[in-house]
């Protein structure tokens, strides 16, 4: 079995107090690709501390971002993480694994993802295993053009590893509340973009129906405090996705203001 180099895909902007976790736990990658929307703190210093080569590239959607970046890749697979993110004990000699053996049709696999809430691994309400497609062929894989929560298509085959991805979500309320402003209105952009347009029955019952399905059917409310408070927001970042698709019809933008 070959050994087969590997690409790491890093986008950053501003989190010179989180990278150093998500580095750590990839810095055996052959390559780390830092693709930075022009930070203005030490993040650019930390990364090249790691031997990381970094480029810059205005930030317009994170699909863009990623696809703008991975043709520059040096090596055929390529992992992407974010800076939120940290790979858990073990998934290095997985995808190792995993690449060296890979058929002509495996163009992709996925991994399951832990989100954690307030501190601690949430696995109710619909989040786990939050598969997510990181580790691609660079010149197979794309991810959709989409405004937010775009993810990769490939033409073959997908496999699946069963190392998780670490994702510190919701670390507190406070960037979770500054995140849901920012998402949403991509959320609405995006809506807006693909021809959707307001109606009140989005506003009025589906964000309540989203916190019912997450809380009650998903079993958030295993999760305690922490179930109630995130079913909570999530029906809120529905609601607040669709009264931001009234206000650009109702104020005739094309874009969500910020």
């Amino acid at each position: 079995m070959k050994p087969q180099p590997i690409s790491l895909l890093l986008p950053t902007y501003n989190c010179a107090d989180i990278v150093h976790r998500t580095l750590e736990s990839i810095k055996w990658a052959d390559e780390i690709l830092v693709v930075d929307s022009y930070s203005t703190d030490t993040t650019l210093d930390i990364c090249r501390e790691y031997g990381a080569t970094v480029i810059q590239h205005e930030y317009i959607n994170s699909a863009r971002q990623k696809n703008w970046a991975i043709s520059q890749c040096r090596h055929e697979w390529v992992l992407q993480i974010d800076t939120d993110e940290t790979l858990e004990e073990g998934v290095q000699q997985e995808i190792q694994a995993a690449i060296a053996t890979a058929s002509a049709d495996v163009q992709a696999f996925r991994l399951p993802r832990k989100n954690h809430v307030l501190g601690q691994w949430f696995q109710y309400a619909g989040i786990y295993p939050d598969y997510q497609t990181r580790l691609l062929r660079r010149d197979k894989g794309r991810w959709i053009e989409r405004e937010v929560h775009a993810h990769v298509e490939v033409p073959g085959q997908i496999g699946t590893l069963h190392g998780h991805i670490l994702h510190d979500g919701m670390p507190n309320l406070s960037k979770q509340i500054r995140n849901l402003d920012r998402y949403t209105r991509y959320e609405a952009d995006e809506a807006y973009k693909q021809g959707e347009r307001f109606n009140w029955t989005q506003l009025i019952l589906k964000p309540g129906f989203i916190f019912v399905y997450r809380y009650f059917w998903q079993q958030g409310f295993r999760a305690g405090w922490r179930g109630l408070i995130l079913s909570a927001y999530l029906a809120f970042y529905e609601f607040m996705t669709y009264a931001k698709l009234w206000e650009m019809q109702e104020l005739n933008l094309t874009k969500s203001p910020k």
